[in-house]
């Protein structure tokens, strides 16, 4: 039997189930549901008081532990333990009708704290590295996204045209499906949906990818359609509801992935990225008072 292998190398395991949650089956959602309203009482307990309190079967919660990439039941305890040592809040501060200004500024901002510190727990530095390397190598660079998340591919485009890169970005439906018809081999794709789910560009992607380009998506979810046509995945936490598309904290983990990424870029290319920077600096100069 092929051993199982860790969805993504991050070290927060709580984060990982959020990030795979729509994709479990309905036993596993309430395995997943028991873990996360009390994660300190599934460390203490076996896989029977687990499986009691979860209301399924002991092999449910083996099924749940493997298909987050664990051997089994022992090792996904350690893992949730380490996570209770290096983050001991999970919890956003939710806003309540009773407080005062202070009160939301302070929670707003916590909130936002925690976006960032998820993201670098979600985050795959091998998928990472693989993802700045492909960029670097990249003949073209294409970027899609629809609704908010053209948004980020906006502001995706403009830092690495400032780094000196080929890129486009595009975020009409119809604009996407016909350049992905045109990508080619030697091009890199990078698709952004929180969902994973937006067929606008679903289907484009595996489009690019049957060209030959290299396709990299990022998104909130491990096990969503748009992962099973990228060859790198980015993944970025989210508490997004149906009803919350877009989301402020969903673009901030956004923004800061690709802050790190650019950043990455600036690092290993320091004099072709610096010589870019001061040309596309220098031409907006006489804009400015």
């Amino acid at each position: 039997m092929k051993k199982a292998r860790r969805l993504n190398n991050s070290s927060n395991t709580l984060l990982m189930i959020s990030s795979v949650y729509s994709s479990m089956t309905k036993a596993e959602k309430k395995v997943a549901d028991a873990v996360q309203n009390n994660p300190e009482e599934a460390v203490l307990s076996t896989v029977t008081d687990l499986a009691e309190t979860a209301g399924v079967g002991e092999t449910s919660v083996i099924r749940f532990c493997r298909a987050l990439g664990f051997r089994g039941y022992h090792e996904f305890k350690l893992s949730i333990a380490q996570d209770l040592v290096n983050v001991p809040n999970y919890l956003n501060g939710e806003i309540d009708e009773s407080d005062n200004t202070m009160d939301i500024v302070r929670k707003v901002t916590m909130n936002n704290e925690n976006i960032l510190k998820n993201t670098l727990d979600l985050l795959d530095i091998e998928q990472m590295t693989r993802a700045v390397d492909a960029i670097i190598a990249a003949d073209k660079i294409y970027i899609y996204g629809v609704g908010s998340s053209g948004i980020t591919a906006l502001d995706t485009h403009y830092r690495l045209m400032r780094l000196g890169m080929k890129v486009e970005a595009q975020r009409d439906a119809h604009i996407i499906a016909m350049s992905a018809a045109m990508v080619q081999k030697g091009d890199v794709v990078i698709g952004i949906s929180t969902s994973g789910s937006t067929k606008d560009l679903v289907d484009p992607l595996k489009q690019a990818k049957e060209n030959g380009a290299r396709v990299i998506c990022l998104t909130s979810h491990a096990k969503s359609p748009i992962t099973t046509n990228a060859d790198i995945v980015l993944l970025i936490p989210t508490r997004e509801m149906p009803f919350q598309g877009g989301a402020l904290s969903t673009k901030m983990a956004q923004i800061h992935l690709l802050d790190i990424m650019s950043t990455l870029i600036t690092t290993l290319k320091k004099s072709e990225t610096n010589e870019s920077i001061r040309k596309t600096a220098n031409a907006v100069a006489d804009k400015l008072y």
